[in-house]
């Protein structure tokens, strides 16, 4: 049981996809169940396009601090200028979308090398931002203009151009933190895995302290799976809602202070099995196990010197990708 435990949280800070978690067994929130029976969902299944929206952005800083924007041929907003970005399109993973867009976009060719910041809005709109090399390609000029864009450039100041809309400004600033600042530790490379899923999940990996030992301990389920706490995404809730649900679940309302520090991992169906997707938060207690009762049907763990020193390592700012709910 130890073995398999300190496993997954080792796949888990790889970043890698958990075969061996039983998604039959989702918790489902009190609070997103219907009618008189307990434990009946919402019945919410994600489909691309339709009942979920999936979007990919591209933030490519050059040697020279210029970033790759491109300029918008829509109707609606030709002229502006944004990040090469889109839609994700039906049976279509997250890596092959950015490589996409940015393609069509800039003419370009990109290598992406991690997710460097992941929005979401309502529960059923995800913006998975990447960063990456250019590897080939030719620059979009305007004499190659099509419905894609108008043209492609690398900009220095974007404070220059007209944008299509402010929301890249922190997209600009998060991927020049992660590219350009060297000076600051950084969390490693992390990429989505494919993994087939037909829900929106959240995972958690919480962490505290026992105050006898000062061992960290991580939570896993009460079950034979011994696999962390996971639950379903309410898609008519902000993701901060269905987090703040299911730690009063498992601790009580009166759940002591804890902090979301960011994702380790992204799973993503990319149209295998499904157009779900299942995130890994990590949630660490300040305060120490014993002050932190569960109510729920999950315990502690204590993990090995390695596992928790390497856990112990995600815990400080910048070291995981950020989660950012925008409304």
């Amino acid at each position: 049981m130890s073995d398999f435990i300190e496993n997954q949280v080792q796949l888990l800070l790889a970043g890698q996809a958990l075969e061996n978690d039983d998604i039959c067994n989702v918790h489902t929130l009190a609070s997103d169940t219907i009618g008189a029976k307990s434990g009946q969902l919402t019945g919410h299944v994600p489909i691309c396009l339709k009942t979920v929206t999936y979007i990919v952005a591209a933030v490519v800083i050059n040697d020279q601090g210029e970033v790759l924007m491109m300029q918008e041929a829509k109707a609606s907003c030709s002229g502006k200028w944004y990040l090469p970005a889109g839609r994700v399109e039906k049976n279509e993973n997250l890596i092959s979308a950015v490589k996409r867009e940015v393609l069509e976009e800039t003419g370009l060719v990109i290598a992406p090398t991690s997710l460097i910041l992941v929005e979401c809005a309502n529960g059923t709109w995800f913006r998975f931002v990447f960063t990456g090399d250019i590897i080939g390609g030719v620059l979009k000029t305007p004499d190659q203009a099509n419905e894609e864009s108008l043209q492609a450039c690398w900009i220095r100041n974007i404070n220059d151009l007209p944008l299509r809309s402010n929301d890249i400004i922190y997209l600009l600033d998060r991927g020049r933190s992660y590219v350009s600042n060297k000076s600051t530790s950084q969390h490693p490379y992390l990429m989505p895995m494919t993994k087939p899923h037909t829900k929106l999940l959240l995972r958690l990996v919480v962490t505290s302290k026992k105050r006898a030992t000062n061992r960290l301990h991580v939570l896993i389920s009460d079950t034979e799976q011994y696999n962390p706490p996971i639950c379903e995404i309410n898609p008519n809730r902000s993701l901060l809602s269905t987090l703040h649900s299911f730690m009063t679940e498992i601790f009580g309302n009166d759940v002591a202070q804890h902090k979301p520090h960011g994702l380790l991992s992204v799973e993503f169906s990319g149209g295998q099995g499904g157009d779900g997707l299942c995130m890994t938060l990590l949630v660490s207690f300040k305060l120490p196990l014993e002050d932190v009762p569960i109510i729920g049907k999950y315990i502690w763990h204590e993990l090995s010197e390695n596992v928790a020193e390497a856990l112990a390592a995600r815990l400080p700012r910048n070291m995981t990708v950020p989660l950012k709910v925008v409304r």
